[in-house]
């Protein structure tokens, strides 16, 4: 009897093996998938949450800013998404970008801006050797 319990326990410890075997290639397949979907969104979202309606043009460069400058139809200035007084603009940038050659700067004015306040920005870029990217929306 002790001899066929054996038995009958042996039987059940072999069919029953465990396979430690791992294969990564499923999960090699989702991160990789999952790295690609986050890049194409990514570059879809919009750096600035602020509200412009942006002039309409037809050309584009391929220059690539390192911050932007807003102006809002009420006439307030933003460096990305800080509000700024165009007293502090000229101080922010330099702090922010120090006197780097070659700065491109993107600078996104509402349509309704009077070219005044436009010129008052580009009379501090052009003070402090920044090059200035106006953004438009495609026509």
């Amino acid at each position: 009897m002790n001899l066929l319990k054996q038995n009958v326990k042996m039987a059940i410890t072999q069919r029953n093996k465990i396979n430690i075997n791992f294969s990564s290639v499923g999960m090699t397949d989702v991160v990789f998938n999952l790295l690609i979907f986050f890049m194409l969104t990514s570059t879809l979202v919009h750096p600035t949450a602020l509200k412009l309606l942006l002039p309409k043009g037809s050309t584009q460069t391929s220059a690539k800013p390192l911050t932007t400058i807003s102006i809002t139809s009420d006439l307030n200035y933003y460096v990305e998404q800080q509000p700024v007084s165009i007293d502090n603009l000229e101080a922010i940038l330099k702090q922010k970008l120090g006197d780097k050659p070659e700065t491109y700067i993107a600078l996104h004015a509402d349509k309704s801006v009077p070219f005044e306040n436009v010129v008052k920005v580009l009379n501090i870029a052009q003070k402090n050797n920044y090059k200035l990217i106006i953004a438009t929306s495609p026509k």
